[in-house]
């Protein structure tokens, strides 16, 4: 080879190592903000004056380890060990859906902006919040949030959950319906995830489902409904001695026996974090050797 070919190859090789680094930096590293202060919530959704509007936080509150209830909120937390695993479930009654509620990290939504679950929901004053869906790592998937619409690009059908301004959940995909036709709909929050854990009562994966590449077994967060207004938050640890985490169809088995109508897997592993009343439930971990929250781009929470 000669010089000036030698030269050219190097250079070559320079700018593609240059430029792989820069799309890779772009795409996991590098924040990039497309809406600022994006805490808009669209309470027109709920039908009377009453209900739309902001309620004040109630002066009459039961609280403490396990336990929240006024008004309008009931939360009781309960701990579970199965399959080697600590679960961790909040079942959660409400006097309407409007108390579930979504926030982003820094009240930004973009890509590679993140903070912990706790920092989001303390900025909230949520009394109860688990991760969301991590929509910030990906590029597609609706992301519908407090009613407002931020991303309109589907993910090749992969399962969508739906609450509504009623409460009810409803699974769907992009190529069923358009983002516009949930925000006509009047879709309070939109999620994707996935998969759906139980539809109609009935368990919808099987055990050789599982997300992507994961393991069998890890850390979960999930969503389901029970009745009207009634739900279940379930994370469980994993990857460590102690708690070895749970596969898709142990935790729809789980979720199974609340008598759950509908579940929903959101963003698992080292994201899976549960906070209740000011304080992390759960044992956070991402490789197993340190309990330690993984930063977010969202969280689910309750409060107002």
């Amino acid at each position: 080879m000669t010089k000036n070919g030698l030269l050219w190859s190097c250079t070559y090789c320079t700018l593609l190592a240059g430029f792989t680094a820069y799309v890779m930096l772009d795409t996991f590293v590098l924040p990039k903000v497309i809406r600022s202060d994006a805490t808009e919530m669209n309470m027109s959704l709920f039908s009377s004056e009453a209900d739309s509007a902001n309620a004040e936080k109630q002066t009459d509150i039961i609280q403490d380890d396990t336990t929240y209830k006024d008004e309008n909120i009931s939360i009781k937390l309960k701990e579970y060990y199965e399959n080697e695993t600590a679960i961790y479930v909040a079942d959660v009654q409400l006097s309407s859906a409007k108390y579930i509620k979504t926030a982003f990290a820094k009240d930004s939504y973009g890509r590679n902006i993140k903070e912990t679950t706790s920092d989001i929901a303390e900025n909230k004053n949520a009394v109860f919040a688990v991760n969301g869906d991590f929509y910030g790592a990906r590029e597609e998937g609706y992301v519908i949030r407090n009613g407002i619409l931020y991303r309109d690009n589907g993910d090749g059908g992969a399962d969508v959950l739906c609450i509504y301004p009623d409460g009810r959940f409803e699974i769907t995909d992009s190529e069923e319906k358009t983002a516009q036709e949930l925000i006509d709909e009047g879709v309070w929050q939109a999620f994707s995830f996935g998969p759906a854990l139980i539809e109609d009562s009935k368990i919808a994966v099987s055990e050789k489902d599982e997300v992507g590449k994961a393991m069998a077994s890890n850390p979960r967060t999930a969503v389901g409904i029970i009745d009207d207004l009634h739900y279940i938050f379930v994370v469980s640890d994993g990857r460590t001695s102690e708690s070895e985490g749970l596969s898709l169809f142990e935790l729809a088995q789980f979720m199974s026996g609340f008598g759950v109508k509908t579940a929903y897997n959101l963003d698992g592993g080292g994201s899976s974090t549960m906070y209740f009343n000011g304080e992390v439930i759960n044992n956070p971990t991402t490789n197993g050797k340190s309990i330690k929250e993984r930063s977010v781009s969202d969280i689910v929470y309750i409060g107002y």
